[in-house]
């Protein structure tokens, strides 16, 4: 299919959709090899698209610092625009796929890394059972990452496990897990049969990064009980539930994650649970409140709070448009 132009041509043409798409993903990760990783393209390819945007708009974007790229003041002043146009094309695009029903289309979705690695897989096989022509796109990020993305309009639903208050995000709850705190089977607290603030307090953890949400619960889970997150004594922190698990089960301290992650280390004896009761927690799908709703995206929330629900077009979910805030 050929590439897209916009109007407004410059000497070489005009730029593409797909430079935008390009010159965005570099802009954010201001690497090139990043950026190729995150479109699932070659590194030569990505440069050779931001070097067309700029001889078709014949202006430098990016600075060439070393190995290092930095964006140039018209660079900068660029990226929202940009952002801007693919977010109106991607709108767009998801219109006239409705007017087809679910027949064809695209439906873009960001999760965080517990709900992408081990709740949403199964629904969106049964999805695309459902609707085999609606291609899917799925971006793990943290909670804070897919909010952002879906403020953005650059995911069309998002699915994260911490609490996310922004008066233009629309929120859905849907069925979520439990977290658990769990040692190494080697570790010698793993023998304790009650715990005490104390022994949570001495205890060293191995924890999610800020704006994980996993994290963002378990902090809030210790106001509650009146406990300080600050006197945790947070030996790691790591960027993926895996290395969490991993560095655990290693020795390297104690950790509150997901049921389902941990699951099969509990089975296999690397893990051992300890007795600390956490609240189940929800799970939430996030929409802009303001942008357009695709038949695809009810669909998707209809399965998901009803995972056996009969195929065909759900009405709307209901949602929730939380109150903002009062600043302190």
């Amino acid at each position: 299919m050929p590439a897209r132009r916009l109007s407004g041509a410059g000497r070489s043409g005009g730029m593409t959709l797909e430079q935008l798409k390009v010159f965005v993903a570099v802009a954010r990760a201001l690497h090139m090899t990043r950026a190729a990783e995150t479109l699932n393209m070659t590194q030569s390819a990505v440069s050779a698209s931001v070097a067309a945007l700029e001889a078709s708009c014949g202006v430098a974007l990016f600075h060439r610092v070393g190995r290092r790229i930095e964006l140039t003041e018209a660079g900068r002043v660029f990226v929202p625009e940009a952002e801007a146009v693919l977010a109106r094309a991607g709108a767009a695009e998801t219109i006239l796929a409705d007017l087809s029903g679910l027949r064809r289309g695209r439906l873009s979705i960001h999760a965080s890394q517990t709900i992408a690695n081990y709740w949403l897989g199964p629904l969106l096989h049964r999805f695309h059972k459902l609707y085999p022509d609606i291609a899917l796109e799925v971006v793990i990020g943290n909670t804070a990452q897919v909010a952002s993305a879906v403020r953005a309009g650059e995911a069309d639903l998002g699915f994260v496990e911490g609490e996310v208050e922004e008066a233009l995000l629309a929120r859905v709850a849907v069925p979520g897990d439990r977290l658990v705190l769990v040692v190494a089977a080697h570790d010698p607290r793993a023998e304790l049969k009650a715990l005490t603030p104390a022994d949570l307090i001495d205890m060293p953890f191995v924890l999610r990064e800020p704006g994980s949400g996993t994290r963002q619960v378990f902090e809030d889970a210790l106001r509650a009980s009146g406990l300080d997150p600050s006197q945790l004594k947070v030996v790691l922190e790591l960027p993926s539930n895996e290395a969490v698990v991993s560095a655990v089960a290693a020795g390297a301290g104690a950790t509150v994650i997901s049921d389902l992650v941990t699951a099969s280390g509990l089975a296999m004896g690397t893990l051992k649970q300890l007795p600390l009761t956490l609240p189940a927690r929800r799970f939430y799908a996030l929409r802009h409140a303001d942008r357009y709703n695709s038949r695809a995206a009810q669909a998707l929330l209809a399965l998901v709070r009803e995972p056996e629900a009969a195929p065909g077009i759900a009405p709307a979910a209901p949602v929730s448009r939380p109150r903002p805030r009062a600043r302190r």
